[in-house]
C-alpha cells in the first residue's frame, strides 16, 4: 500500500481549512498568485496565497470543486491524493456561509 510522503502527514486538511476560513471572517487576505484571475477560469486550476501560504484550488464549471494542494512557508505540502487516503478534503469542512464567503472572496480577486 502507497504511504504519504512524510511531509504531507504533516499538513492536514484541517489546516488548510483553517487558512480559508481566516479568509472567510476577513481575518488573513487571499492574494491572486501567478497571471491566472479566477473570474477567468471556467474550469481549471487557481493558486491563490494567503500569508504566504499556496493552495491551489479547482474549479469546475465555474464552481469551486475542491482544493488540490497546499504548500505552506516552512516547506510542507499536501495534495488532494494526501487528504483522501485521509477522507477530507479541506473545502468539505467549509460551512455553507463559509464557502459561499470563500467564493466571493475568490471572485473579488483582481
Amino acid at each position: 500500500m502507497n504511504q504519504p510522503a512524510a511531509n504531507a502527514t504533516n499538513l492536514p486538511a484541517r489546516e488548510v481549512y483553517q487558512r480559508l476560513k481566516d479568509v472567510c471572517l476577513g481575518t488573513a487576505t487571499a492574494r491572486r498568485h501567478g497571471q491566472q484571475n479566477w473570474n477567468d477560469v471556467h474550469s481549471g486550476l487557481v493558486t491563490i496565497d494567503i500569508d504566504g501560504w499556496l493552495i491551489t484550488l479547482n474549479k469546475e464549471a465555474g464552481t469551486l470543486d475542491y482544493c488540490a494542494a497546499c504548500t505552506t512557508p516552512d516547506g510542507r505540502h499536501a495534495d488532494m491524493h494526501s487528504w483522501a487516503e485521509r477522507g477530507t478534503d479541506p473545502l468539505e469542512l467549509l460551512s455553507v456561509w463559509e464557502r459561499g464567503r470563500l467564493e466571493a472572496a475568490l471572485e473579488a480577486l483582481r
